[in-house]
């Protein structure tokens, strides 16, 4: 260890050192592990400021820039401006880093095209078209279901204005780096209009573009566990950088409180309000 720790810093301190010219051998190369820590937390946190990566990382920020230049090189990470929810202060927004779709599949295992064969096989088995959507869905509700009612008692034991982060919580266990957003009522009410439940990472993202019905059928279960209508206004697998559900509140009314994704796509069938979008085979959600 103590040998690896010796040739990090010198390959990390000599001047136009080389960066691979692939994502697997920047994030898996162990003498890049700090970079490996800094892309995580991007994966595991969302879009971040360098500040935010150095006080989570405890790594300078000069440490911290440094990583995402390497990063941003390889085309692992790019940066934005950070979006501001509510009124925006005096000054320049802040620059965030998220990552690119090249970041997100070095984390990805290689089980993408064995799942996506599995779901078109199902669909052709029942003569394709919409017979085939609907055994695609079908699979997809029984596969949520099945994943929610291991959720089921960890949401009972919540108090009812915790349930949405008990889900989190239990979305956290099984890999999908999940966060809850409380969202202020309107009118400067004090009361919450009520959440976005966050999910920064997909393990099922890549497949989700060809068949939105896991999507789909992953919102009605959030909708059911919750016990209210939910409201999905944007996915990874339709481009956006996060997965965002909004939850209502009790008694709130979830098309007049929802804080929308710039870019964000409601899922079909989530709420009343909501128009339904076609499915199709390639279409993402």
């Amino acid at each position: 260890m103590r040998e690896h720790s010796v040739q990090d810093r010198v390959a990390e301190s000599a001047p136009g050192c080389a960066v691979p010219a692939t994502a697997a051998e920047v994030l898996l190369d162990g003498h890049r592990a700090t970079r490996d820590r800094v892309a995580r937390s991007i994966l595991d946190h969302g879009p971040s400021s360098a500040a935010d990566l150095s006080g989570r990382l405890g790594l300078t920020a000069a440490a911290v820039r440094r990583h995402l230049d390497s990063l941003a090189l390889a085309g692992l990470v790019e940066s934005r401006e950070q979006r501001v929810y509510g009124s925006r202060g005096r000054g320049r927004p802040a620059k965030v880093f998220a990552l690119t779709e090249s970041g997100r599949d070095a984390f990805y295992q290689a089980y993408d095209q064995l799942a996506a064969d599995a779901l078109r096989w199902i669909s052709e088995a029942v003569g394709g078209g919409a017979a085939g959507e609907e055994a695609v869905a079908a699979f997809a509700r029984a596969r949520f279901a099945k994943q929610g009612q291991r959720y089921l008692d960890t949401l009972e034991l919540a108090e009812a204005d915790g349930r949405t982060e008990a889900l989190a919580e239990a979305l956290s266990a099984d890999g999908y780096a999940a966060t809850v957003r409380r969202v202020p009522s309107a009118g400067g009410s004090k009361a919450p209009a009520g959440a976005q439940l966050c999910q920064h990472h997909c393990p099922v993202a890549h497949i989700a573009e060809q068949f939105p019905q896991l999507c789909e059928a992953e919102t009605e279960v959030f909708s059911q566990l919750l016990g209210t209508h939910v409201q999905r206004l944007a996915t990874i697998a339709h481009g956006d950088g996060v997965c965002t559900t909004y939850v209502p509140a009790s008694g709130a009314a979830p098309s007049s409180a929802a804080q929308r994704t710039p870019g964000a796509v409601p899922t079909a069938g989530t709420s009343p309000t909501e128009t339904a979008r076609p499915r199709g085979g390639n279409s993402h959600d």
